[in-house]
């Protein structure tokens, strides 16, 4: 579905985005992350056809981006960020415009207004002017848009933002449900979202993809240490005994009330020393409310993928 070679985009000298490559297979939800600046939105804006690149080879769909722009255009339903709302026309008035302009016509385009209102909850407001919705509803409205002309290629740039929790996890079901029918290359800043959606993780920064795999296979290739909470009333020397178990590189002590004191382990790869903290515990007297593992989640892949990279050079 989409196919990305060597992909650079610079601006006045800067390179925004660095030699990238990637493929996205028919029927994937694709999570593109990277912190502002490091060139996802341009990469989703030369993908859906709204900016040349400056050099590589992206088609989409089988049709090259430069060449094909309309066919390209065709097969994408793009939600930028910041949709660019008609905000004085109302929410089915302003969606059977861009019907319009997508090419529907006459039953074509009174059943996929009335289904994307359906899908993305707009029907409520539909005889609203947009100007007088919340940023959510704007939302819910450009993703409608979207999803007018039933392109095979979502691309969405932050779709969830200034959703509350009920919206997003709204959003998230529709997202699969779209499946297979639809691939969907998104990105958010909200990792849960896509630990939770997607199939593959693709990781830019300064311009460069850092990972290209599945969540799962990302966490469990993290070198850094998993972490062991706990809470205990114990005597001074809590710290020193913890220290001794085999596997455990580090212990912090953080105050709590009431005499209790947490501790966060950090344990070497691969370790689980909770048997031996509650055996520790037991043999020193000590009161324990709390223990718990922490396993590596995305944000310590891409803080730890990030630190290793190199600085960008203009």
């Amino acid at each position: 579905m989409i196919a990305v070679h060597d992909l650079t985009k610079l601006y006045a000298g800067r390179m925004a985005v660095n030699h990238v490559s990637f493929q996205v297979e028919p029927g994937q939800i694709v999570g593109f992350l990277g912190p502002n600046g490091a060139g996802k939105s341009t990469t989703m804006r030369i993908l859906a056809g709204y900016m040349p690149p400056t050099s590589g080879h992206v088609a989409v769909n089988g049709h090259d981006v430069f060449r094909e722009s309309l066919a390209v255009r065709r097969s994408v339903g793009y939600m930028p960020e910041t949709a660019p709302l008609y905000t004085d026309m109302r929410v089915k008035e302003y969606l059977r415009f861009r019907g319009e302009l997508k090419g529907l016509r006459g039953r074509d385009m009174r059943r996929r207004v009335g289904e994307v209102m359906e899908l993305c909850s707009v029907t409520d407001v539909r005889r609203r002017l947009i100007a007088n919705l919340s940023k959510g509803y704007r939302q819910r409205v450009a993703l409608a848009d979207a999803l007018l002309h039933e392109p095979p290629l979502l691309i969405l740039d932050e779709p969830t933002s200034g959703l509350d929790p009920v919206q997003i996890r709204q959003v998230r079901e529709l997202l699969r449900s779209l499946r297979p029918a639809h691939t969907i290359l998104l990105s958010t800043h909200i990792l849960q979202e896509v630990e939770n959606l997607c199939d593959r993780v693709i990781m830019i920064h300064h311009g460069r993809v850092l990972a290209d795999d599945t969540p799962e296979r990302l966490t469990a290739r993290l070198r850094t240490l998993t972490e062991v909470y706990l809470e205990v009333r114990a005597g001074t020397q809590a710290v020193a005994d913890l220290e001794t178990l085999a596997g455990v590189r580090k212990v912090v002590e953080e105050p709590a009330e009431g005499g209790w004191s947490r501790h966060v382990l950090r344990v070497e790869p691969g370790r689980d020393v909770r048997e031996d903290v509650m055996m520790l515990a037991r043999e020193r007297g000590w009161e324990l409310r709390e223990l718990h593992r922490r396993l590596p989640s995305l944000e310590d892949v891409f803080i730890e993928l990030a630190a290793a990279e190199p600085a960008r050079t203009v």
